[in-house]
């Protein structure tokens, strides 16, 4: 019997030269809760959390991701902070520290305050997909040295093969294919209010083609100051340096690779291609 290949899929779509563009999560309300326990393949279901408060954010209509802080368990009597985000023109993040994880199942607005700093959230779930912890720690821990603060690992961000990988907040930035100098390179950059385009999956909180639409016009056309006004069918309509823009963007599936080092069955992910990008 031949022994199972010993893939990487991070390292097979670099090789392939896979584009990031238009990978990064659409969800656009977040919440983030503290959870120093291991984390399973399907982190929140199983976890050790109790079963009410699995249930609860289960339930929860948006996003939900588990964090830690890396290499060290909280304090006694710290609490166990939350975090929520609405992506889109404007990002709100707001932060917060309960008692209990289960004082989650009555969070409300008066239990969060704005968070004005920046937060960097790293993948690193390792029984989702290895990529993530093999590349996704060393990328936290490089992290840690500089924004010991506002670093954190966090489960699946999706896009495994694109590890190291990371939401960062308040932008919505998704970066890929980090190590532990880009890593700093590019936060370094987007703290600065910068997008580092050649590491840049997309911007969370938009749909794929609109990802790609702004990314274009920032990596062609230098543009700086880039928002997504709308979408209707392959045109995203795109403010740009203070101009509108008409961006043409088509969808089509890839070629079929292994989607994660845990899933060896070829899947097609969505491939989205520029035809035309000109003033409205």
């Amino acid at each position: 019997m031949s022994e199972p290949l010993d893939v990487r899929c991070s390292a097979a779509s670099l090789a392939d030269a896979e584009p990031m563009g238009g990978t990064a999560p659409t969800e656009r309300e977040w919440l983030f809760v503290e959870h120093a326990g291991s984390w399973g393949r399907q982190a929140v279901a199983e976890s050790r959390l109790p079963e009410e408060v699995r249930d609860h954010l289960a339930a929860w209509p948006g996003r939900v991701q588990l964090v830690r802080r890396h290499g060290r368990e909280p304090a006694p009597g710290a609490g166990v902070r939350v975090f929520t985000a609405s992506l889109g023109p404007t990002p709100v993040v707001r932060s917060g520290v309960l008692d209990r994880v289960e004082d989650v199942l009555v969070l409300g607005d008066a239990d969060l305050t704005p968070y004005d700093g920046p937060l960097w959230l790293v993948c690193t779930n390792g029984r989702r997909d290895r990529c993530c912890a093999e590349v996704g720690r060393p990328v936290t821990a490089a992290l840690v040295a500089r924004w010991p603060d506002a670093t954190w690992e966090t489960t699946h961000l999706g896009g495994h093969r694109f590890s190291g990988t990371l939401l960062a907040l308040p932008s919505g930035l998704t970066l890929g294919r980090l190590d532990p100098e880009t890593a700093v390179r590019a936060c370094e950059e987007v703290a600065a209010g910068r997008v580092p385009t050649s590491v840049t999956r997309g911007r969370a909180g938009l749909d794929g083609a609109s990802q790609v639409a702004e990314l274009h016009l920032r990596s062609t056309y230098g543009a700086t100051d880039v928002s997504v006004l709308g979408r209707d069918g392959d045109r995203v309509l795109v403010l740009a340096d203070g101009e509108r823009w008409d961006v043409t963007v088509t969808e089509s599936r890839g070629e079929p690779r292994a989607q994660s080092c845990a899933d060896l069955k070829l899947k097609a992910a969505p491939v989205y291609a520029v035809s035309s990008a000109g003033r409205a």
